[in-house]
């Protein structure tokens, strides 16, 4: 039986912790869709095209580690029809804390009104990236701080190029 996963974020930047949920999710599944949401009020550091490159960089070794076929799309709409579109039926969630797990109930249970079958998989962070936040990253970044221990190290390369042309 063949299944695909959906893991949808900003992913800006790809940080540790995505890295962390995309491991565990290659343990679920065969095909890995990894969703780039885009939002026309937000501006992001990398553009998304940037961070489909970045995501195929970090995530295929560990895809191709698992026996597992990934792939990059980017959304505009709700997750739940982009995960549809996509043919997924589980939709992966990284939980950090005790916050990250109230907002992702909510959103589970509203995702599960709009489509029953798409089933929510929450994966625990590892302690090791637990503290990790996307925007923390993009404000250590963007003071000139070392975010290395942060992300992967293609990741960092690309921030340091970006802030370093500001």
């Amino acid at each position: 039986m063949s299944r695909t996963a959906f893991y949808a974020g900003s992913f800006d930047p790809v940080t540790n912790g995505h890295v962390d949920v995309i491991a565990g999710a290659c343990r679920l599944c065969d095909r890995l869709v990894l969703a780039i949401g885009v939002h026309p009020g937000k501006a992001p550091i990398f553009s998304a095209e940037e961070r489909a490159d970045l995501l195929r960089e970090v995530a295929g070794p560990i895809a191709a580690a698992a026996g597992v076929t990934i792939e990059v799309v980017t959304f505009d709409h709700l997750t739940v029809r982009a995960a549809r579109e996509a043919g997924a039926t589980l939709m992966i969630r990284g939980l950090r804390d005790a916050t990250d797990f109230d907002y992702e109930m909510q959103l589970s249970g509203m995702n599960e009104a709009m489509d029953g079958e798409l089933q929510t998989v929450f994966l625990p962070a590892s302690a090791s990236v637990r503290h990790i936040t996307a925007t923390l990253v993009r404000q250590i970044a963007s003071m000139g701080g070392d975010v290395s221990p942060f992300v992967p190290p293609a990741v960092d390369a690309r921030l340091k190029l970006k802030f370093s042309a500001r």
